[in-house]
C-alpha cells in the first residue's frame, strides 16, 4: 500500500484495506480487479502490483513537484 501511495498519492482519492478470510488478497482500481491471489493461486511477484497500477495510472508522480 505504501508503495502505491508513494508513487501515485496525488492521483489516488481513496485507498481501503478490507479484512477477509482464507488468505484472500485482491487489488482493485476503479472497480476493476487488477490482481487476485485466489484466481492466480499465488502471491504477487515483486513489483507486479506496481506494474499493474502503472498501466492504468501512468508512471509514478514525482512527489517533489508537489512540495
Amino acid at each position: 500500500m505504501a508503495e502505491l501511495l508513494n508513487g501515485w498519492a496525488p492521483r489516488i482519492a481513496r485507498a481501503v484495506l478490507l479484512p477477509s478470510s482464507g488468505g484472500r488478497f485482491e487489488v482493485t482500481l476503479d472497480a476493476e480487479l487488477l490482481f487476485s491471489k485466489a484466481t492466480l493461486k499465488r502471491h504477487p511477484r515483486p513489483g507486479e502490483i506496481h506494474a499493474l497500477v502503472a498501466t492504468r495510472l501512468g508512471p509514478p508522480v514525482d512527489r517533489e513537484a508537489f512540495h
